[in-house]
């Protein structure tokens, strides 16, 4: 490490501390011909992980792009902003683990239905709905009875919530385009 300021290679460290909620580690430093002090940042350094969408195109992983579709799905659900910076977090980090470094896009939408499942039952459909390119109000009626038949035991009774709205396969498709969320990958 040169100092920034004389570019003398030796110095001394200081202070050490976690930074950056433990994803880096923050070190205080001193020249040891200058005298001067400097801070110096460790990260971990994440192999890209490049994903493959239904197309055939590539691009890097953009976490950013992930959470603004979760996002979408998510509005007016009462799910809060730190869950899904969490659940984000959480698929990265699955991502990161997998031996390959080229995912398909397929992947990437399964494990962000499976985290949105156990969140919140609205969101999981409003994801699926862009993320399985529903076409019709069936798919919607699919995908509920799916939930429904997931979620009940055998004493159970049908939850009234999760009955299929009863709008016109119009209404239903009105409402996909202009409420779900955009997800790219």
């Amino acid at each position: 490490m040169r100092c920034p300021f004389c570019q003398y290679p030796d110095n001394r460290v200081l202070e050490s501390r976690s930074a950056e909620s433990g994803h880096s580690v923050r070190r205080r430093r001193e020249c040891l011909k200058c005298d001067r002090r400097f801070t110096t940042y460790e990260r971990i350094e994440f192999v890209p992980v490049v994903v493959v969408k239904r197309n055939g195109d590539r691009e890097s992983f953009d976490r950013s792009k992930l959470l603004r579709g979760m996002v979408r799905a998510c509005e007016k659900t009462g799910v809060q902003h730190p869950q899904l910076e969490n659940l984000v977090d959480e698929i990265e980090a699955e991502l990161q683990q997998q031996s390959i470094r080229e995912v398909p896009s397929s992947e990437i939408g399964e494990l962000v239905l499976k985290h949105l499942q156990t969140l919140n039952e609205v969101a999981y459909i409003r994801f699926a709905s862009v993320y399985q390119q529903f076409t019709g109000f069936n798919d919607f009626v699919d995908i509920l009875s799916r939930l429904r038949s997931a979620d009940l035991s055998p004493t159970e009774e049908p939850a009234e919530s999760l009955a299929p709205p009863t709008t016109s396969s119009a209404e239903a498709e009105s409402w996909q385009a202009d409420a779900t969320p955009s997800m790219t990958h």
